[in-house]
Parts: C-alpha cells; sequence; structure tokens
C-alpha cells in the first residue's frame, strides 16, 4: 500500500528508494508523488526566499582600521532539477534555520575575506560596489550547494576607534575651507561685477541722454512735419468730405430711385400674380369644369361609339356566320339535289319513256294547279257566244296544252298519250 504526496510550487519533494530495491530519487515541484509504505522515502525542502543579516565585527582593512560591516541578504534553493538534487544532497533533513545558518556563515567568511582587502575610504564610499564584489565571490561557493543569491547590500559601516568621524571632520573642514575660500571668491566677483555693472549702467545712461536728445529733436523734426501732414490732410479730409458728401448724396438718390423702381415692380409682379390668381380661379371655376365635362362627353361618345363599332362588327361578324352557314346549307341541299337529280337521271336513262310518263304525270297536277291559280281568284267567268264557239275554244286551248308542256318540261306529250296502250293521239 502506499500514498500520495503533493507540494506547492514553493516547495519541493524528494522522493528516494521505491518497490523493488530502486535507488532512484525524484525531485517533484508543484505537484504529487506515489509513495510506498516502509520502502519509500518522502521529504520536503522549502523553496521560499530566506532573509540573512551577516555581520563582520572588528574586522580589520587593508589599512589596519578595524570596521564592523552589517548587510542584508536574500537567498533561496535553485529549482533546477541538478541543483536541486545538490541542495537536496546538503540541506535535506535540516530545518531553515540551520540552512540559513549555513549559508549565512558562508556569506560572512566571504565578507571578512574581503573586506581586509580594501580601504576605509573605499568600503565607506562605494558600498554598492563592495556589495556587488561580495555577491561575485560568494556565488560560486553557494552555487555549488544549490544555493542563488538574489540580492546583498550593505546596510551599515562604523568602527569604534572613531576612524570614520574624523575622516569626517577632516572632510568636513575641508568643505569648510573650501566655502569660505568660495565666499571669499564670490564676494570679489561679486565687487568687480558690482563695478562693472555700475560702469555698463553710467555708459547706458549717457548713452540713453544723447539719444533722448537726439529723440527730442528728431520728434520736433517728425512733429514739424506731421503738423504740415495733418494740415494738409484736414484740408484735404475737407475737400474729400464734401466730394463724399456729394457722392452720398447722389448715392441716396440713386437709391431712392432704385427703390422706386422696386417698388413698380413689385407692384407689376402684384398686379401679375394677381391676374394669375384670377386666371386659376377661372381655370378652377370654369375652364376645368368644362374641361371635365368635355372630357366627360367625349369619354361617353367614345364609349358609345366603340359600343357600336364593336356592335356592328358583332352582327356583321353573326351574319356573316349566319350567310356562310345558310351558304353551306345551300350547298349542300343543292349537292344532295344534284345528286337526286343525278340518281333520278340515271333511273330516267334505265327505264326510258316510262320513267318520263311518270314524271309527265307526276308533273300535270302541279301543272293544272299553277294553270288554274289565277283562275282561283277569279270568282266568276261569263262565256260570251253560242254553244258551238264555246266549244271551239275551250278545244283550242286544250290543243294548246301540249306545245306549253313540251315547252316547259321538254316532253312531246302526243308522243307520250301515242304510247300508252289503248290510247289515241
Amino acid at each position: 500500500m502506499g500514498n500520495i504526496h503533493t507540494v506547492g510550487p514553493n516547495e519541493a519533494l524528494i522522493v528516494s528508494g521505491g518497490c523493488c530495491g530502486s535507488t532512484k530519487k525524484r525531485t517533484i515541484v508543484g505537484g504529487w508523488a506515489w509513495a510506498w509504505w516502509l520502502v519509500t522515502d518522502v521529504q520536503r525542502l522549502s523553496l521560499e526566499v530566506m532573509t540573512l543579516n551577516p555581520m563582520c565585527e572588528m574586522v580589520e582593512t587593508a589599512q589596519g582600521v578595524p570596521l564592523t560591516v552589517t548587510g542584508v541578504a536574500q537567498c533561496k534553493i535553485m529549482k533546477a532539477d541538478e541543483l536541486l538534487g545538490t541542495a537536496s544532497e546538503q540541506f535535506l533533513g535540516k530545518s531553515v534555520k540551520e540552512i540559513k545558518m549555513t549559508i549565512l556563515q558562508t556569506l560572512e567568511g566571504h565578507l571578512r575575506a574581503i573586506l581586509g582587502t580594501l580601504t576605509v575610504e573605499e568600503v565607506y564610499k562605494d558600498r554598492d560596489q563592495f556589495a556587488a564584489l561580495v555577491r561575485e565571490v560568494a556565488a560560486p561557493d553557494v552555487g555549488r550547494m544549490g544555493i542563488e543569491i538574489l540580492s546583498f547590500t550593505i546596510k551599515d559601516v562604523y568602527d569604534d576607534v572613531q576612524y570614520l568621524q574624523s575622516l569626517g571632520k577632516a572632510q568636513t573642514a575641508s568643505v569648510k575651507r573650501d566655502a569660505d575660500a568660495g565666499v571669499a571668491e564670490a564676494n570679489r566677483d561679486a565687487g568687480i561685477r558690482e563695478a562693472e555693472c555700475e560702469k555698463s549702467a553710467m555708459d547706458v545712461k549717457y548713452s540713453t541722454d544723447t539719444k533722448i536728445e537726439d529723440n527730442a529733436r528728431m520728434y520736433k523734426l517728425q512733429k514739424a512735419n506731421f503738423d504740415q501732414e495733418i494740415n494738409t490732410a484736414k484740408a484735404e479730409s475737407q475737400l474729400a468730405y464734401e466730394l463724399q458728401a456729394a457722392k452720398i448724396r447722389q448715392r441716396i438718390r440713386n437709391e431712392e430711385i432704385q427703390i422706386d423702381i422696386v417698388e413698380r415692380r413689385k407692384q407689376i409682379e402684384i398686379e401679375t400674380q394677381e391676374i394669375n390668381r384670377k386666371d386659376c380661379e377661372l381655370s378652377a371655376t370654369v375652364k376645368l369644369p368644362a374641361e371635365a365635362e368635355s372630357y366627360r362627353v367625349q369619354t361617353i361618345a367614345e364609349g358609345k361609339r366603340t359600343q357600336t363599332v364593336e356592335t356592328a362588327r358583332a352582327e356583321a361578324e353573326r351574319i356573316k356566320k349566319i350567310g356562310s352557314a345558310e351558304a353551306y346549307a345551300i350547298e349542300q341541299v343543292g349537292k344532295a339535289e344534284a345528286e337526286r337529280m343525278r340518281m333520278k337521271a340515271n333511273v330516267y336513262k334505265m327505264y326510258g319513256d316510262a320513267a318520263i310518263m311518270n314524271i309527265v304525270l307526276e308533273s300535270l297536277p302541279k301543272i293544272a294547279a299553277e294553270v288554274a291559280a289565277p283562275l282561283a281568284k277569279t270568282e266568276e267567268i261569263v262565256l260570251i257566244g253560242g254553244n258551238d264557239q264555246t266549244t271551239g275554244d275551250v278545244t283550242r286551248l286544250v290543243g294548246q296544252l301540249p306545245p306549253a308542256i313540251n315547252a316547259l318540261t321538254g316532253v312531246d306529250l302526243s308522243k307520250v298519250l301515242g304510247k300508252i296502250p289503248g290510247a289515241k293521239a
């Protein structure tokens, strides 16, 4: 069986051993690992920044002056796998306090060694270079332990023999001496400068007075010229004023004339607008209604004309179709009648005189009816003459009947009757 171990990004987990006798070592940062009971060793190593305060008391400098130096260092264990493995070999199982003590002793040793090679002035005046030198020398040693120096600064430098105080007094006295000399030189320079300024001021004053006199003379000359020019300008301005007044009066008169012209134009425009208004009014009240009525009447007439034309066209088309139908019917009747006549002719040809006789006999009632038709309208017939004369008239009338039938039908009635058995011509 086993357990799961987790670590954050500020801590390293070192897992040693494992199943089957494995001796492999693993480092995990910000993750998790599986550990077997009894056979796996799990330890933690902090990766947080460690603040150290190295201090070297009464360390003699290159001049033999004992100094006490304090500093502040920020260090941490590096996260690279190889360096983290090196740090785990050096510090695994130790507390953070023990790790700090080891690093602190290393830094203090290098600080003492470097302090012995420098003068008091070098240490005191250029602390940044001193701190950089300590960091540069100590970095390889702590790096071999897997430690990285993030920063190193000198906090304080002092001594118990008042060397720094004396150095400060001498520096102060030198500064005061230089200040007094500077004040004296400044006073001297100020006096010289003051005299030069006074001389320059007098020169400027004399030059200014001269220029003032010159300017006064030039002013009077210029004033006289200006007065002459002013008088001339006044005269010219007076003449110009009168001329300008005349021009203005003329311009005013022109404007008045233009105003009259504009008023007349406006009056004409008003009258024109009134005429147009009346024209529009007449157009709206008389012309447009008349045009509308004319258009209505014209439209109605056009509609009636169109209706009449269309009606005539429809009637013509109807008559045309009726005529075509009647012509077709007549044609068909004529064809049928011709066919009937042809068939009759064939029959007549086939049967000869018997057929002709039949036609004559069928036609006699019709002929008699046609002959008697005028007589049917006669109310009475009066025969004048004797008996012999009447008989002769009837005989003559009957004798004229065969030629009439022959003329009408082309049949010789005498011959036909002669062919009838038992009949005599």
